[in-house]
């Protein structure tokens, strides 16, 4: 479960990282990687959708800031 959850985070923070690219400079650094494939690069999409809502879940079921006050 922890390495789901690492893995989930990382997904999240690259895409972060490609969006910021694409934002700041206009060009696509992941539809390049992915070599104009649109399959892929959909496809990448897709499980970082899934990665960001198995974070929210796990955010909420597991409550890891619980004993932070």
């Amino acid at each position: 479960m922890r390495l789901t959850c690492v893995l989930c985070v990382t997904l999240l923070i690259t895409s972060g990282i490609f969006g910021g690219i694409y934002a700041f400079t206009g060009f696509d650094l992941l539809y390049f990687l992915c070599m104009g494939n649109e399959t892929a690069y959909r496809s990448f999409f897709a499980v970082n959708s899934v990665a960001a809502l198995f974070t929210i879940y796990s955010l909420i079921v597991f409550k890891p800031f619980k004993g932070l006050k």
